[in-house]
């Protein structure tokens, strides 16, 4: 472990290589705490959605119109955490400009942030942990109306997905979860 201030902490298990806002595609894993099974259950190999697994359905459609730059590819929402493929593509063209988010700044706050030294993982709001954590926020907020003990695991896995091959594999993973799930949790 490493030391931030005098205290322990836990190092990044993002790829030290690798900035998170270039432009890529990336499969991502995020669980629920503890492993609870909130969004759904698994009958005959097909998803039932639960009142929270719709709102996670929900949010991540939702991405690309708070984070413009964002395509979706594969995804599934699974009892307890949520497989997707998201594509960073800045050079899409952006039709609104004033899209809503905390984490997307004004204007004139992101020509000073463009101009200034950028920190060595790229902008901090137009990166994929940015996505995720929005991701992350929305669901949580909406699903705390109905269940306030709601909460996700701390981090998430990432994958940076290097060829076309890769993709049609996890692709295919993504697609076929629901139908290789193992029942382990039967509520």
């Amino acid at each position: 472990m490493d030391f931030f201030k005098n205290k322990y902490r836990i190092a990044s298990a993002r790829a030290p290589f690798w900035d998170y806002s270039r432009n890529a595609s990336y499969f991502v894993t995020i669980c629920t705490k503890n492993n609870k099974p909130w969004f759904g259950q698994i009958e005959n190999g097909v998803m039932q959605l639960s009142d929270l697994g719709w709102i996670a359905f929900n949010c991540w459609m939702g991405i690309p119109q708070h984070f413009p730059f964002v395509e979706l590819d594969a995804f599934v929402i699974m009892p307890d955490h949520v497989h997707g493929i998201i594509k960073i593509d800045k050079h899409k063209p952006v039709e609104t400009q004033n899209v809503e988010t905390q984490n997307l700044a004004s204007p004139m706050i992101m020509e000073y942030l463009t101009t200034k030294p950028k920190n060595k993982f790229g902008p901090q709001s137009r990166n994929l942990a940015s996505v995720v954590r929005g991701f992350k926020i929305g669901v949580s907020k909406k699903s705390r109306q109905l269940h306030p003990d709601f909460s996700w695991q701390a981090r998430y896995h990432d994958r940076i997905i290097r060829n076309w091959l890769e993709h049609l594999k996890i692709t295919r993973y993504i697609e076929n979860n629901p139908q290789n799930w193992d029942g382990h949790f039967n509520n």
